[in-house]
């Protein structure tokens, strides 16, 4: 059975890539599109449930628009979903930089006094267009401290550190911003930051980050612990972070004990270990 998350096929329109491979009206190419607010949920069907988020810059192929919704899947990792039309736009420019701090403002001029557009999460993208004193002014017109960006081709050396740039921002399931993360999105905003593909969900990234380890083999820094729906990074040895419910935040935990209290929780046991 295909999973729905991988497979950008709706009945009235599939990828090009797959035909002959499921049922159709249309196949057809996908059409690259960014995100133009600063948060977008994509949801697994309209109107239904968010799956992950998508913030500001992010690219997404577009294979149709119906009803006010596009269908198509993530650039940054092939996850499949409906985002609302009106925040995709496909004359959006190639972004330069990334926020490159928990979360930043982008202002209407180059002065720290003025009221903010609004806010931007770690990873927005956006295209800088020229200087001003403190600031970068990008393509919509916007200006954004100078500190808080850094050039889209120049990856992050350790995901843990980006991942504990999040500690303290609350829980949110499906979540992929600074305002509300939960634990693969957490993993996937690390490890995209430092350059390296990961998926979206935890399950997902279980099967496809790493290799695994024996059971009681000692942790490390970067390793990841999976359980049933849950995913953590090893900070050192003793501890993890993660983001979770229990806290309802990105916290830090040591692993014995957030292993055990998990396990006593009635969520199972670790499930896999693996180093990256």
């Amino acid at each position: 059975m295909s999973d729905r998350r991988e497979t950008p096929a709706n009945g009235r329109v599939a990828a090009l890539h797959l035909a002959g491979q499921v049922q159709a009206a249309r196949f057809v190419q996908p059409v690259l599109h960014r995100v133009t607010r600063p948060l977008a949920d994509l949801l697994r069907a309209p109107g239904g449930p968010r799956e992950r988020q998508l913030v500001l810059g992010e690219g997404f192929e577009v294979l149709e628009v119906h009803e006010g919704h596009a269908f198509g899947w993530a650039a940054r990792d092939g996850f499949v979903g409906y985002v609302a039309a009106g925040a995709l736009c496909d004359a959006v420019p190639e972004p330069t930089h990334i926020v490159a701090v928990p979360a930043s403002h982008a202002y209407s001029a180059p002065d720290l006094k003025r009221p903010e557009i609004c806010g931007l999460s770690f990873g927005s993208r956006v295209r800088v267009v020229s200087a001003s004193g403190a600031f970068f002014e990008t393509a919509q017109g916007w200006f954004v401290p100078k500190p808080h960006l850094r050039p889209a081709n120049a990856p992050f050396a350790d995901p843990v550190t980006v991942a504990q740039m999040f500690f303290g921002a609350p829980y949110l399931w499906g979540g992929n911003a600074i305002w509300g993360i939960d634990c693969s999105g957490l993993v996937q905003a690390a490890w995209l930051a430092a350059g390296r593909a990961c998926p979206g969900d935890s399950d997902q990234q279980e099967r496809a980050l790493g290799t695994a380890l024996a059971p009681g083999t000692p942790p490390e820094r970067g390793d990841l612990l999976f359980w049933k729906g849950h995913v953590a990074i090893v900070v050192d040895p003793g501890v993890m972070i993660h983001a979770n419910g229990h806290t309802m935040s990105v916290a830090y935990e040591r692993i014995d004990e957030g292993i055990a209290r998990i396990a006593a929780a009635g969520d199972g046991p670790v499930t896999a270990h693996r180093r990256v």
